[in-house]
């Protein structure tokens, strides 16, 4: 099966596919295998992240799948630890060696570090010479609030392509999509279907999946309740990177362009909303906090 995903128009022109495969806590030894899965069946948007240590196997699984490298949009993130402006772009040109690439087609910054803002704005005005000299495609942030997004964007005169950020029925981020929204820039979700919640063991009540709603609208239109949920992104118009290493899950997940939901059931999952968040909160992100080293060259 192959899929023609829909695309949405970033603010600078560039068309970014609505649906794509995540890479987060995928083991190096398992991503080049998903890539070109994903790939084989129709996806066209991979998203990484030098943290996640696997850069090197999706640029093997891009390879691996005999699709041309300019049919597929690739993302990756610099991390906090490289934030500030010459290390950002020694960072970016190792990320391009282990990606195997010459480009990238989106650049994020992957958290705001609000104790160091200085050096998150160096890093964005980094990613903007990249931008300029043609190196990337689109650049935009990712776990930004409004408070950052407009201290970043006063500074530097250039508003993110992308925030991607923690989004799922038990977490709408309605203002923020709203913020989004005024300024033109698209929101993507990570953990679209509540995995960051899933992989706590909180199961039940702590999984969307499970919630009757979801659950009720899987059977009303023969599909799962995770692609219910996927569904439930893109009525909004909200970009998604659900993870898995499964072929089988790969394939279902795009499989979510043959039904629509009726207003009435995307307003009955927007009601699931509980407004707590689940990952880290970006007002206290530091690389001190995480226990997380990119791997060397």
């Amino acid at each position: 099966m192959t899929t023609a995903t829909p695309v949405i128009t970033l603010n600078n022109g560039v068309t970014m596919p609505l649906l794509g495969l995540g890479v987060y806590l995928t083991p190096p030894d398992q991503a080049a295998a998903a890539v070109a899965a994903a790939v084989a069946c129709g996806y066209r948007l991979i998203d990484t992240a030098a943290a996640y240590n696997n850069e090197r196997q999706v640029g093997e699984g891009i390879r691996r799948s005999g699709i041309d490298r300019s049919a597929i949009f690739l993302t990756t993130k610099l991390w906090i630890a490289d934030y500030g402006y010459d290390s950002a772009l020694r960072a970016f040109e190792a990320s391009l060696r282990r990606l195997g690439v010459d480009h990238v087609d989106l650049y994020l910054l992957h958290w705001p570090v609000p104790m160091r803002f200085d050096d998150t704005v160096a890093a964005y005005r980094a990613a903007i010479r990249l931008l300029e000299e043609g190196r990337v495609r689109a650049i935009g942030v990712s776990n930004f609030g409004p408070r950052h997004l407009e201290e970043l964007i006063a500074r530097t005169g250039v508003v993110p392509a992308v925030n991607q950020v923690e989004l799922h029925p038990f977490f709408t981020q309605v203002e923020l999509r709203r913020f989004h929204d005024r300024l033109g820039i698209v929101t993507q979700a990570w953990s679209p279907i509540g995995g960051v919640l899933r992989r706590r063991g909180e199961g039940g009540g702590g999984d969307v999946l499970d919630h009757p709603v979801v659950a009720g609208l899987a059977r009303k239109y023969g599909k799962t309740p995770a692609q219910v949920v996927l569904r439930w992104h893109l009525e909004h118009g909200i970009a998604a990177i659900p993870k898995s290493v499964r072929p089988e899950r790969i394939r279902e997940n795009i499989d979510i362009f043959d039904f629509r939901l009726a207003p009435e059931e995307v307003a009955a999952i927007d009601a699931l909303d509980r407004g707590v968040r689940a990952g880290r909160d970006p007002e206290t992100a530091d690389a001190a906090d995480f226990s997380i080293r990119v791997e060397d060259d």
